[in-house]
Formats: C-alpha cells, structure tokens, sequence
C-alpha cells in the first residue's frame, strides 16, 4: 500500500501550500549622471573646422583618385610590382586591359567624389 504524503502543520519557515502572487524585482537605486541636452548634440562645428575638414576631404579624394587612375597604367610600376609577379594568378587578371580600365575609373570616381563634395559645400552655422 502507497504511502501518502502529509501536509506539514505551519511552522515558521515552512513553504506555503499556495503560490504567492509574483512580486516585482527590488531595483537598486542606481545614479546616472542627466541626459546630456538634445542642443548640445546638435550643434555644428565651428566654421573653420568644417572647412578644414573640407578641404582635407577634397586634397585626399582628388590626390588618391589621380593615383589610382594613373598608377595601372604607369608600366615600370603596374608590370614590375613584386606583388603581382610573387602571385601569378592575380597578375594573369590584373594585366588585362579591362581590369585596369575599372581600376582608372574608381579613380575618375574618387576624384569626383572630391570635386562634387567642394562645389556642393554649405556652411553649417549654429
């Protein structure tokens, strides 16, 4: 014959027969220093930043673009680079015409991304 468990009488430290509604986690009081102010964030940077800023965007774009447009058909650079000649496979798609043709066009790209970004510059004045 089965044994049937007892109850156990209240006692302190006993578990209750009915779940307790779930109570809401204690949170720690935390101190975070205010929320920075939504101007603040927002304001421009002094103008003669924002033109140096240009302008080192404009020389950077214009110079990287003019090396790489020129640089795959400079032939004592492009055909005698020891890393193309130490990879014989990259050099058989790198000495094909077309592959240097797309090369010089990301460079005519590259230099009129600097160029558009000149013309189209607007000061951002607070």
């Amino acid at each position: 014959m089965p044994v049937q468990p007892q109850p156990l009488p209240d006692a302190p430290g006993a578990l209750p027969l009915e779940p307790s509604p779930p109570q809401p986690p204690v949170q720690a009081e935390l101190s975070y220093p205010p929320p920075p102010k939504p101007s603040s964030l927002s304001d421009p940077a002094p103008i003669w930043a924002q033109r140096v800023s240009l302008f080192i965007l404009v020389t950077f774009c214009v110079q990287l673009g003019f090396i790489v447009t020129i640089l795959p058909w400079w032939h004592a650079v492009w055909d005698f680079n020891g890393f193309f000649l130490s990879h014989p496979r990259l050099w058989a798609v790198m000495r094909l015409g077309p592959v240097r043709g797309i090369i010089s066009g990301l460079g005519l790209i590259d230099i009129w991304i600097g160029i558009s970004e000149a013309i189209h510059y607007r000061d951002h004045r607070p």
